[in-house]
């Protein structure tokens, strides 16, 4: 037996969300960048890795430069992601297209 599969309709995703999704990653990632490499050269002594696949930079440099910046930017990510999905909520009285409120589940 075939089983037919529905298309999923795109959602068109309003300016307005657009834009306060862009002003807010921004920001974040530069808070970001400015927060890790302060943290590295404070930990480190040394300025971080500015590309850790380079031959010169040592596997647990690279490793710790990559693990660390990917949490850190993941996490500005979503708050930025959280932050414009709230104000557009509190702008229009509904939440963004693609998101509804009991998607917590």
């Amino acid at each position: 037996m075939i089983a037919v599969v529905a298309k999923k309709q795109k959602v068109k995703t309003p300016l307005l969300y657009k834009v306060l999704g862009l002003g807010m990653a921004i920001p974040s990632g530069i808070v970001v960048k400015k927060a890790a490499d302060s943290a590295w050269l404070r930990l480190r002594g040394y300025p971080p890795p500015k590309n850790p696949a380079a031959p010169g930079v040592t596997w647990p440099d690279a490793l710790a430069w990559s693990a660390a910046t990917g949490v850190l930017y993941a996490s500005a990510r979503l708050v930025a992601a959280r932050g414009a999905a709230a104000t557009y909520q509190k702008l229009t009285g509904k939440l963004p297209p693609g998101l509804n409120a009991d998607s917590a589940a």
